[in-house]
């Protein structure tokens, strides 16, 4: 269903959703959902800042004069036409079980996107993109990260890439990178962050008796795995479980939580707030 959404944000006040309803009413569109909510800093006697998401039938005239209407508001938003798939850069190293969840999510068509380009340090997986006939670029690492990361500008420019999404791509990006797509990078990382880093975090998490195995995806910024986080979850493990089982699981709950953290995105169901931190409207 063609359709327009609309995510908006401003400090709470009286009549705002009642406001946005009128106008697309108005233009003879239908409202298909509507998700509201109201953050307070302190309590409840703060001036609270509100977020709104829209999902509204497409109808002559309604966008230009929802966007007027919000512009003198002073309503900050955006607007998305759903016809309209977002262009995906799938970043790989070695490793493919959250690379292969999210080739095969799009394939299917559970997401609004399509993978226009598949990005790796190593080729390993360079079979996957060709069997589904998706451009793959082999950009070796250990060389001048100025270089590396100019070879990858370039290609996400040829693509007109909207999103980049990090599926266990075992490279840490510059402020280059990062500042030129802000808000646009999705990573995925293992629960056992800061306790047990470095290499083999599973073995050393098992050595220590956790109970929880978990993953986090979240958006990337200049500070390593601190951004607004999208989407997490656990499943809690026993004293049965060896390093084998754990790595097994953690493949598991990474794929899940990277492709639901894309999906999110995608569907345009996630505003950051200026606090560093998510509203997911799921």
């Amino acid at each position: 269903m063609d359709k327009y959404i609309l995510l908006a944000q401003c400090k709470d006040q009286l009549n705002v959703t009642a406001y946005i309803s009128s106008i697309i009413s108005n233009h003879q569109s239908n409202i298909l959902h509507i998700d509201h909510f109201t953050e307070y800093e302190k309590d409840s006697s703060d001036e609270g800042e509100l977020y709104l998401r829209f999902e509204f039938d497409k109808a002559p005239d309604v966008k230009e004069a929802l966007e007027a209407g919000l512009h003198e508001r002073g309503i900050t938003y955006r607007l998305y036409d759903s016809a309209e798939k977002m262009k995906i850069a799938l970043f790989v190293s070695k490793e493919d079980h959250a690379f292969n969840e999210l080739l095969l999510r799009v394939e299917r068509g559970e997401m609004p996107a399509e993978i226009v380009c598949v990005v790796s340090n190593h080729e390993t997986n360079k079979h996957f993109a060709d069997n589904l006939g998706i451009p793959f670029y082999h950009v070796p690492s250990g060389r001048d990260k100025d270089i590396v990361e100019t070879e990858i500008i370039e290609i996400c420019e040829k693509y007109e890439v909207d999103l980049i999404v990090l599926a266990k791509y075992m490279q840490i990006l510059t402020s280059r990178l990062v500042t030129r797509y802000k808000n646009q990078i999705i990573n995925i990382h293992h629960s056992f962050l800061p306790s047990f880093i470095g290499a083999n975090p599973y073995k050393k998490a098992w050595e220590r008796g956790v109970k929880l195995v978990g993953a986090t995806s979240h958006y990337v910024t200049e500070d390593l795995d601190e951004g607004p986080i999208i989407e997490q979850d656990v499943i809690r493990i026993n004293h049965r479980y060896n390093v084998k089982d754990l790595r097994k699981i953690g493949r598991h709950i990474e794929s899940t939580v990277l492709a639901q953290a894309v999906e999110y995105h995608t569907e345009h169901k996630v505003i950051i707030t200026e606090g560093n931190k998510t509203i997911v409207f799921n």
